[in-house]
């Protein structure tokens, strides 16, 4: 898979006209959600190349993640006259890159395109990586194929544009991150006054020099092992579980991906604590960070059977085994390991009551 280009501009306008000029095009579309269409492309809609551009508007929220947008999307791409030689710019958070790279990744058999993550979600996990796809079947994620953007742009410019609950949903994914990397990373995202910070959004330098580091970490993972043969079974942490969460959410009131993983980790860690000897003082360090800044989804016991039958679901297992990544210690990053239902319902009891 061809390696993929990350570039964290500090002039979009110059980054975005010299990324878009080095991919050779006979048309440029630009995919936006309904939200992005508002908020982040007026950023970008007086830069070279963008007067030619032809807009795709689908709805936004991750429930937009699916069969209906993804077929409207290669319906407007075949009206607009899109050929095997044109680009398209995903312009938007994590639903709009996974799906955009999914439409350009099909169409024609494949087209190139390029990322511009506008969530703090989609710059540290969604947009890196190769990874694309839909939802599907009450499913995350189930539809896909790896295939990287021919470039990534991240600008915090974008940030300016989020609530706290989007922040923190990025969030999320930057702890797990530091969590199978080092204890430095960590410890500074535990102390950082993140709510602080956000209540001063026009000062991002600490969250972006944090967001650097975590973009790094992937980085590094997904070159390695770019269509997850091993190594980058570690970016798994906490997405078993929480994947589950966040499909049983769809079902009552969807919750952000990151808050998701969020709960995840809680029970991964727990696991971890319990399979593999992570130090539960750390464990419940981070637990508390998570516990203030993202409260806790209501569950019951009643919930269990679904919870498991949806990580039973999950593409990482083999066979009747379910598939976790865990941890011995902060960057000592356990792969394939597997839990019986009696271990996940002592972990969800756990969450439940933390």
């Amino acid at each position: 898979m061809e390696q993929q280009k990350v570039i964290i501009s500090e002039n979009l306008c110059e980054t975005f006209s010299q990324a878009v000029g080095e991919c050779a095009h006979d048309h440029l579309l630009v995919l936006v959600d309904e939200t992005t269409k508002n908020c982040c492309l007026p950023v970008i809609s007086d830069f070279e190349h963008m007067q030619q551009a032809q807009v795709i508007c689908i709805g936004a929220t991750d429930t937009h993640k699916n069969l209906d947008s993804l077929s409207h999307v290669w319906s407007e791409m075949q009206r607009l006259g899109a050929t095997r030689h044109s680009l398209i710019i995903n312009l938007g958070g994590g639903m709009v890159t996974d799906l955009g790279g999914f439409a350009a990744s099909t169409f024609k058999r494949g087209i190139p395109y390029i990322n511009i993550p506008t969530t703090l979600l989609s710059m540290v996990d969604a947009s890196v990586g190769g990874k694309t796809g839909i939802n599907f079947g009450g499913l995350k994620n189930e539809i896909g194929v790896f295939n990287n953007a021919r470039c990534v742009i991240l600008d915090t410019i974008f940030l300016r544009t989020l609530d706290k609950e989007n922040i923190l949903s990025g969030y999320a994914e930057m702890l797990k991150h530091a969590l199978i990397s080092n204890e430095k990373n960590w410890a500074e995202l535990l102390n950082l006054d993140i709510l602080d910070n956000l209540d001063h959004l026009d000062n991002l330098d600490k969250l972006s020099s944090l967001l650097a580091d975590s973009v790094a970490v992937k980085q590094r993972i997904v070159t390695e092992d770019p269509t997850e043969k091993g190594l980058r079974k570690a970016l798994n942490l906490g997405h078993t579980a929480g994947h589950a969460f966040e499909s049983l959410a769809l079902k009552r009131r969807p919750i952000l991906h990151g808050y998701a993983v969020a709960y995840g980790l809680v029970v991964e860690l727990y696991l971890s604590c319990v399979k593999t000897g992570f130090p539960q003082d750390k464990m419940r360090q981070t637990v508390s960070f998570i516990k203030e800044h993202y409260g806790r989804m209501a569950i019951t016991c009643d919930d269990y059977p679904y919870l498991l039958e949806l990580m039973h679901h999950d593409k990482k297992n083999q066979g009747n085994d379910i598939n976790f990544t865990l941890l011995g210690n902060i960057g000592d990053i356990r792969i394939n390991q597997t839990a019986t239902e009696e271990d996940i319902k002592d972990a969800l009891d756990f969450y439940r009551e933390f």
